[in-house]
C-alpha cells in the first residue's frame, strides 16, 4: 500500500483537485453544483477556512483553500464536503459508473475518486501561479476561449476587485 505524505501547516494555503470518479462529468449541472455549494457552506460554518480561488469543470475542481492560523486539517474539511454531496445527491444523480471491488469493501460512493492532489502553496508566485492555473483552466480543456467566459470560477470575483 502506498504511503501518501501530506504537508500540514497550521494556517496555510493549499491548492487542491477533485476529480468525480471515473471523471463521470456531473459537477457542473444544477444539482452537483448546489450540493457542492451547500457542503461547502455548511463546513466552512463548523470548520473555517477561506476560499482564495475557485474553478469547477464538469468532471473536476481546483482550488486555493486557506485555513485558520491556529488549524492544519484541510482533510476533515474535505471528508465532510465530499461526503455531504454524496449523500445529498449520490441517489438522484443515479451514475451509471459500478464501484470497484475495493470500493465496495471501503463502502465508498461512486461520485468521487478516492484521492486528491494537494499542494502546499510556498510564497506569494505559488499563490500567483496557481491562481492563474485555476482560472485558466477552462480554457486548457477546451470550454471556452477566455476565463471570464466560464461561469464557475473565481476569475469574475478577481477582476472585480
Amino acid at each position: 500500500m502506498p504511503n501518501y505524505r501530506r504537508l500540514y501547516r497550521s494556517g496555510g494555503s493549499y491548492f487542491f483537485t477533485h476529480v468525480t470518479y471515473q471523471r463521470y462529468p456531473w459537477l457542473c449541472t444544477d444539482l452537483g453544483r448546489h450540493a457542492l455549494r451547500e457542503a461547502i457552506v455548511a463546513v466552512r460554518q463548523k470548520y473555517p477556512f477561506a476560499i482564495d480561488a475557485f474553478v469547477l469543470l464538469p468532471d473536476h475542481f481546483h482550488c486555493i483553500l486557506t485555513l485558520p492560523k491556529s488549524d492544519a486539517d484541510y482533510a476533515k474539511r474535505w471528508r465532510l464536503i465530499k461526503l455531504m454531496v454524496t449523500k445529498a445527491c449520490g441517489k438522484e444523480l443515479a451514475l451509471p459508473s459500478e464501484k470497484s471491488t475495493s470500493g465496495e469493501r471501503r463502502g465508498e460512493g461512486n461520485l468521487w475518486q478516492r484521492r486528491y492532489w494537494e499542494h502546499a502553496i510556498r510564497d506569494e508566485q505559488d499563490f500567483v501561479n496557481h491562481c492563474e492555473y485555476i482560472h485558466l483552466n477552462p480554457v486548457k480543456h477546451g470550454l471556452v476561449k477566455c476565463p471570464v467566459d466560464w461561469a464557475y470560477s473565481s476569475v469574475h470575483r478577481y477582476l472585480r476587485g
